[in-house]
């Protein structure tokens, strides 16, 4: 294996990669190919990863399925000490976690991939402390008759995560599905392994052989295989919808459960009696510019009353002008790459033809430097269009990158209408000193997600998922552990059976 380095002002990272984990050993791909990882930040190679495939699959689900007996019949408090004895591990190596983040996404250390880094072991430590709320209930049918409901893991999980928070969403499905007895079958997205490499390296100290599988390939490759694979009893994925519909299909085909963590793009509404800073430091954070807009949850259509558009546009381009672009392994960096050439061009393409329009002003931002240090890397500038429509292609699709469009409103009834006015239905951000008016609208929008007066992300124990095409399931919480990784089952006992 290639080991990962990237030498930078703020020292040297590196990682050795081990290999895929099944059955608690680290091996190559059966054909013995590898996939290389790039640094985005200068366009050079780090690491090289399996290129695992259907065989690879095949193997990790026989070795889930050998553990699963074992591994559903132990204790729940059993299965919750080991997730919590992972978080203080995972705690223990955040910042080597943080910088190997760091290294293989682009997201800046400081702003983004610390933060992951420390918000991945609280997400094992809140699951671990979740063993024992995995309990049933008692249905009175009589005294004659004892009946109750029992929940159980559902079997193996067939798990697929994206690349733009790696170890965060891998983490989110190996807590929740291991300690509700489940083993585990993850593929890391191939332009982001290492990360999640190291998070199970560190899980493997605390788990049987078998409970977590972890492959690196392309989608085609091993995400398919795994998700058609007759020993997958759930699938849970995170990811665009287009694949999402995808996974979607395969459950169906064999008629197994799925929950879908799929694209967004999210409104912010901010009221007129919102012009101040403190609302402009929270559509930044809403539109994730410190993370190139690379989530699901950006809040990229920005809708701003009328009487306060021009104003508010004006503070709002010259805070994010302040963000630093560059290094993202130095400290000192708001903002760093996205993730790859192809979604470079991707965004680029939006920019050009936002360029284009001729009712498309452009308040900031713009087309990448072709020259200079930023040119060496995958660096796109935040960037925002305004006096536009919420109906032209940069309104409606999901860019994946920090392109936010700005739209002016003066009625509530319709500002709501055209927030609802797409096929996905995420998040939404509502921005008023009037509650009233901020609850009521939180209550109209179509997201499985509203945030009044803050833009951050979210939390261990919020349910979080998808309205429409945004998703199926919840997950960061109970009850996403509970209705997306056990099956519940009745068993009712006759208390009157007649005596031998």
């Amino acid at each position: 294996m290639t080991t990962a380095t990237m030498k930078t002002n703020t020292g040297a990272t590196t990682y050795t990669p081990k290999g895929m984990l099944i059955d608690g050993k680290w091996v190559e791909s059966v054909s013995g190919a590898r996939i290389d990882v790039e640094n985005p930040a200068n366009r050079t190679k780090i690491a090289e990863v399996p290129r695992g495939g259907a065989a690879d699959v095949e193997a990790a689900v026989a070795a889930a399925t050998k553990a699963f007996p074992e591994w559903a019949r132990t204790n729940p408090r059993v299965r919750g000490r080991a997730l919590l004895r992972i978080a203080d591990a995972l705690e223990a190596r955040a910042e080597e976690m943080a910088r190997l983040i760091a290294l293989e996404t682009g997201n800046a250390l400081r702003t983004q991939a610390r933060p992951e880094a420390n918000v991945t072991a609280e997400i094992f430590r809140y699951y671990g402390g979740l063993a024992g709320e995995l309990k049933g209930e008692t249905i009175p049918l009589g005294e004659n008759m004892l009946s109750y409901t029992r929940r159980e893991p559902l079997g193996v999980v067939g798990a697929v995560i994206p690349w733009n928070a790696p170890v965060l969403l891998g983490a989110l499905k190996i807590a929740a599905g291991v300690v509700a007895g489940n083993t585990v079958v993850l593929k890391a997205a191939e332009d982001a392994p290492l990360g999640v490499m190291l998070m199970a390296e560190i899980c493997q100290e605390f788990l049987p052989g078998g409970v977590l599988n972890l492959l690196t390939g392309y989608g085609e490759e091993c995400g398919g295989p795994l998700a058609t694979h007759p020993g997958i009893a759930k699938l849970s994925f995170t990811g665009s919808t287009e694949v999402g519909k995808i996974m979607m299909r395969a459950a169906a085909e064999r008629i197994v459960p799925v929950s879908l963590e799929l694209g967004g793009k999210s409104p912010s509404i901010v009221y007129p009696d919102a012009n101040e800073d403190w609302v402009v430091d929270g559509i930044i954070a809403a539109m994730r510019f410190t993370r190139q807009s690379q989530s699901c949850t950006a809040g990229s259509r920005l809708f701003l009353h009328a009487d306060i558009f021009d104003s508010f546009l004006d503070k709002l381009a010259d805070k994010t002008s302040k963000l630093k672009l560059g290094d993202p392994l130095d400290e000192e960096t708001d903002i760093g790459t996205v993730i790859n050439e192809k979604q470079f061009r991707r965004v680029c393409g939006y920019v050009e033809d936002g360029l284009k329009r001729e009712d498309a002003r452009l308040v900031m931002g713009g087309m990448p430097p072709e020259s200079g240090p930023l040119s060496e890397g995958y660096f796109t500038m935040p960037t925002l269009f305004a006096d536009a429509s919420n109906d032209w292609r940069l309104a409606r699709e999901e860019i994946f990158g920090p392109v936010l469009v700005a739209i002016r409103w003066t009625d509530e009834d319709e500002v709501i209408r055209m927030a609802n006015d797409s096929h996905y239905g995420l998040a939404a951000y509502v921005w008023t000193h009037d509650i009233g008016a901020g609850l009521r609208a939180a209550h109209a929008i179509e997201s499985g997600w509203v945030q009044v007066n803050q833009g951050g992300g979210q939390l261990p124990g919020h349910s979080y998922g998808g309205y429409k095409q945004s998703g199926l399931g919840r997950e960061f919480s109970l009850e996403g552990m509970l209705e997306s990784f056990t099956q519940r089952k009745n068993v009712t006992v006759n208390l009157d059976t007649p005596s031998a």
